[in-house]
């Protein structure tokens, strides 16, 4: 068993905070009285808080809150809303380091990746509070004379909002903000793993001046907490990241009501390094890339096609450099790669490392849970390489969303195209050469949401749509003006001041 550069990292003993849920601006428990632990998953003596196990009425309740007031909200000036999202921003800015130290305790992430994740609730905070003096429609000339033609956005009413424990505060920011400067209300149920992060992010808001019941938070599961949210009739968008099968049963929900439903699912991103490639900078990404979040990225870095001129020293230095890799206590600041999130993630890693042996592809390093006792009391898994991978195995095709990395051989561009798009999924995607002309073939050619080139595959900044194709997503895009597009709707408003009846096309006619 090779060395991890393990610290112990021990806990005070503190008494547990129980959290409540936020209806309508004051903080309640469940109707149930039910409540739930929130663990520590690289120390799971560690209880993070306890917070309220919602259920139908409790969603009932947010959203009769969030839909009261709507009525006021969406009068308030967008400029003004701005302002609420701007001050957010500065409260989240000084907190910063207390916040990402919550996270790593609720979520495990190492703390340089959970202080960039509450950066990005920041940055979003920030783009967003400058919408507030934009959110631009469209004047047009009418065909008509002495008539006057503009479309400008209306905000849509209550949006439920369903988010992943991944990134407990920056994807809870993505649907939030734009929302809310847009003039909806919201009623979000943050994933049951990572629920104190989003109660921090609001607190923030609420601190801020956003006005009562604005936002509202039901914690809990998802057949209790989610489904209600995704049925309720009041309910008029809906915008939901997680696994591509809960997606599809909330699309189908949603579909059935005729709400706007924003999907942003799985993926099985690929990093294509051709032989003209920097290899320690294809390296570096690799590494960030997949093991990165400990894998749990839905950008995560699942496949390396590369071309065969390289392929062997890669995959040399690949599997030395995973050698090297500190797995532990995300609040160690020496680590470089967390737990897993909980005891269903370590056993899914552990049973695709076993088809991946089943299979035939070739395991180089790591494929094993950590249990020793520096890894005892947490959810730890080695990073782990495949090589000689073919792209048709189950370790090439489907989401793991654990520490494992496939690495296929290919004979050249082409090839590493077809091998790149011929998944489900289509989020994210990478390049690394020298050569320009491939590189723009690459941008071009390749079917998903995001490319980078010589870059891997997670960095995402929130200014640019956020999103993929096929099961990965619904076309909708979180960040930037595609956040925007979803939580507002179109209506095209015509002044006629002629004095007169004028009939359109009728009247424009020979």
């Amino acid at each position: 068993m090779k060395s991890f550069g393990l610290r112990k990292v021990t806990f005070s003993t503190v008494s547990q905070k129980t959290y409540k849920n936020l209806i309508g601006g004051e903080w309640i428990s469940s109707r149930s009285g039910q409540t739930f632990e929130n663990l520590n998953p690289a120390d799971t003596r560690d209880v993070v808080g306890v917070f309220q196990r919602s259920d139908k009425r409790d969603v009932d309740d947010a959203v009769a809150a969030a839909r009261k007031a709507f009525e006021l909200w969406r009068l308030v000036p967008a400029p003004k809303r701005a302002e609420i999202i701007f001050r957010a921003a500065e409260i989240v800015q000084e907190r910063k380091e207390q916040y990402a130290r919550d996270m790593t305790r609720e979520m495990g992430k190492v703390l340089k990746e959970t202080r960039g994740d509450v950066q990005e609730a920041i940055d979003t905070a920030y783009y967003m509070a400058g919408e507030g003096r934009r959110l631009f429609g469209a004047t047009v000339p009418s065909e008509l004379p002495n008539k006057f033609a503009m479309a400008v956005r209306m905000p849509i009413g209550v949006c439920g909002m369903i988010t992943p424990w991944n990134f407990p505060m920056a994807i809870p920011s993505w649907k939030l903000l734009p929302a809310l400067v847009c003039g909806n209300t919201c009623v979000i149920k943050p994933a049951e793993d990572t629920p104190l992060s989003t109660i921090n992010l609001v607190t923030a808001l609420m601190e801020a001046g956003l006005p009562k019941g604005v936002v509202n938070i039901v914690t809990g599961f998802g057949p209790e907490a989610g489904a209600p949210v995704v049925e309720h009739p009041d309910v008029r968008a809906l915008s939901f990241t997680g696994s591509s099968e809960v997606g599809r049963i909330v699309g189908e929900a949603a579909a059935r009501t005729f709400k706007p439903c924003s999907l942003e699912m799985g993926g099985k991103n690929a990093i294509i390094i051709l032989d003209d490639a920097n290899l320690d900078l294809a390296l570096d990404g690799v590494l960030w890339g997949a093991f990165g979040t400990t894998g749990q990225r839905c950008t995560a870095t699942s496949r390396v096609i590369a071309q065969k001129g390289i392929y062997k020293k890669f995959v040399d230095g690949l599997v030395s450099r995973s050698k090297e890799l500190k797995v532990g206590s995300g609040l160690d600041e020496s680590m470089q790669v967390g737990p897993q999130i909980n005891q269903q993630q370590v056993e899914t890693t552990q049973k695709y490392v076993d088809i991946g042996r089943n299979e035939g592809a070739q395991l180089k390093s790591g494929g094993q849970r950590l249990s020793d006792t520096d890894h005892a009391h947490g959810w730890f898994f080695e990073p782990t390489v495949y090589a000689d991978v073919r792209p048709e195995m189950r370790i090439a095709q489907e989401e793991i969303f654990g520490p494992v990395v496939s690495v296929i051989p290919c004979d050249s561009f082409d090839e590493a195209i077809h091998i790149s798009n011929n998944v489900v999924y289509g989020l994210s995607s990478s390049v690394y050469t020298r050569d320009v002309n491939n590189a723009f073939k690459a941008m071009r050619d390749i079917y998903a949401g995001i490319t980078y080139i010589n870059a891997p595959t997670i960095g995402a900044e929130v200014h640019l749509p956020f999103g993929g194709t096929k099961a990965t997503g619904n076309g909708h895009r979180e960040g930037g003006l595609g956040a925007i597009d979803f939580y507002t709707q179109w209506k095209s408003i015509y002044v006629d001041f002629s004095d007169k009846l004028q009939r359109a096309q009728i009247d424009t006619g020979e």
